[in-house]
């Protein structure tokens, strides 16, 4: 009996023509997203709600995730004294998180709020720019301030008022914010970012000396409300922009550094009218096997729902269907590139009582047709 069975298992591992059976590789599941809640309602005693994400990867490779923590209420700066700017940060490719840290608080009665921020890979700094407003002495006028951080993101600096340098006299009392979310580094070392003013238009500022002085680019930019900034692969500079009531995002374009733009409708990226996120994920000019882009926003017309994320392959003159990452309530959102590879995205969903991080592979996301390999 042993041999007959010995001999039915020597045959078991024979091929139809007497060869031997190799093993088969099993097919590798495509990993699905983790979500991780970074701030919801009721976390602390005492805070109404948190919203405004915003998200980069720090020069060490730790994530950085801004926000406002709004006290007595979840209003807007003009409708709050107390609004702070807190970060969490992740030093594992965001599995675990730090306590909550703060980065900006003023008395009672003044407020800080819609974080962004831009690293400079050539000296290692984090700087978060957020608008300011003292509504005791002067509801209603905004002030545009940045702190930066030379560790990675666990210590920052004392607010430095850039108002003049970025503004102008005659906008003093007029409705004007950086846009939350994060700004670039041009690939020749200007920092850049945006800045709406809802009368004057959308203009961008930068600095050519690593942030210790700013200036304005006088070139207005219409129609446009929050908006992001991406470097394309030729140098071309392209903005893509919220702009409430079309149901669409808008493309704006510029081969001269900003002095100019061209402005086209973008009518394959549906929007309801809200803030999105823009940014490079790979270059061929940096070693990378394609040109990749990425974007995300709430997918629809009617409603801030459909939180989804999308590939461009050509630099932005079409994107792919995209996949959607959460199909419910969700609004901002902001994007950024693990150390490993991975995208991350930060987002606000449920009504505004929750901010949750998910990271995922461009294997997920495109369900297996393209894959980041790092160089």
């Amino acid at each position: 009996m042993i041999k007959k069975r010995l001999a039915l298992l020597a045959l078991l591992a024979l091929g139809s023509c007497g060869t031997q059976v190799k093993d088969v590789e099993p097919v590798k599941e495509i990993e699905a997203p983790e979500f991780i809640t970074l701030f919801e309602k009721g976390m602390e005693e005492g805070v109404d709600c948190y919203r405004i994400p915003a998200i980069v990867t720090a020069p060490n490779g730790d994530l950085v995730a801004a926000i406002d923590q709004r006290v007595p209420n979840c209003g807007d700066l003009k409708w709050s004294g107390n609004i702070n700017i807190i970060v969490r940060r992740s030093e594992d490719n965001g599995s675990t998180w730090s306590d909550i840290e703060m980065v900006v608080d003023f008395p009672e009665g003044r407020s800080a709020s819609d974080p962004s921020m831009v690293v400079d890979r050539e000296t290692g700094e984090i700087f978060m720019f957020y608008n300011y407003m003292n509504l005791e002495t002067e509801r209603d006028v905004y002030y545009l301030h940045v702190v930066k951080s030379s560790d990675n993101g666990k210590t920052w600096s004392e607010p430095v008022d850039i108002t003049s340098q970025i503004s102008k006299p005659e906008w003093h009392t007029d409705f004007k914010f950086i846009t939350s979310g994060r700004g670039i580094q041009t690939r020749d070392g200007k920092l850049l970012h945006t800045l709406v003013n809802l009368k004057n238009g959308l203009h961008v500022f930068g600095s050519d000396d690593h942030g210790k002085s700013w200036y304005l680019l006088d070139a207005p930019i219409m129609p446009a409300d929050e908006s992001k900034l991406v470097e394309l692969a030729d140098g071309t500079l392209m903005i893509n922009a919220r702009v409430n009531g079309a149901g669409m995002r808008f493309v704006h374009t510029s081969n001269d550094g900003g002095k100019s733009w061209t402005t086209e409708e973008a009518p394959y990226l549906t929007d309801p009218g809200c803030n999105a996120s823009i940014i490079r994920y790979t270059s061929i000019e940096d070693g990378d096997d394609k040109n990749r882009l990425l974007f995300s926003n709430a997918s629809s017309s009617n409603g801030r729902v459909n939180m989804t994320v999308r590939v461009s392959y050509d630099e932005g003159k079409t994107w792919g269907m995209g996949k959607t990452i959460y199909p419910e309530s969700s609004a901002y959102s902001s994007l950024t590139i693990l150390e490993n590879g991975d995208i991350g995205l930060f987002f606000e969903k449920d009504g505004h009582t929750r901010n949750d991080f998910v990271r995922f592979s461009l294997n997920w996301l495109t369900d297996g047709k393209d894959t980041y390999s790092k160089k």
